[in-house]
């Protein structure tokens, strides 16, 4: 199943670079963007944040679910003073436990509807997606915040 591989993929690529130096740690994608390091803890916040809200709309009957804004959570939550090593953990915990989620109700309940806050009807699938897209798109920065260092 595609959602799987990809989910796979980009799991592969993120966990390597919670252990990236500490110098590099600091580079940015450009002038006012978030550190590699402030991306990474978003990532496990909100890979624990999508995989509850996949439980939710797998275990209730078409819950309600609040966004969130990442500056907030980044602010609010000291991201540049988080320990890279409880990050790397959530993320790769929540990754697995969205693995097998997706193995198991991406196909026959990818239909379910959620309702969210900002964004409206929603369904699983959609969520599923997001979660592999949002974390590909962060890859990207940090393979560009990497690259511009060198």
């Amino acid at each position: 199943m595609e959602i799987i591989d990809l989910l796979i993929k980009t799991r592969e690529e993120t966990l390597p670079l919670y252990e990236l130096p500490a110098a590099t740690l600091k580079k940015t994608y450009g002038t006012g963007k978030w550190s590699i390091k402030k991306i990474l803890v978003h990532l496990s916040d909100t890979e624990d944040t999508l995989m509850n809200r996949v439980k939710k709309t797998i275990a209730e009957n078409k819950p309600v679910i609040y966004g969130l804004d990442p500056d907030l959570w980044n602010d609010g939550l000291a991201y540049d003073d988080y320990p890279l090593s409880v990050s790397k953990h959530l993320y790769h915990a929540c990754r697995e436990s969205v693995i097998h989620l997706a193995k198991n109700y991406y196909q026959n309940l990818g239909t379910r509807e959620y309702v969210h806050s900002e964004t409206g009807i929603r369904t699983l699938k959609d969520e599923f997606d997001k979660i592999a897209a949002h974390n590909q798109s962060h890859l990207n920065q940090i393979k560009l915040a990497i690259k511009e260092e060198g």
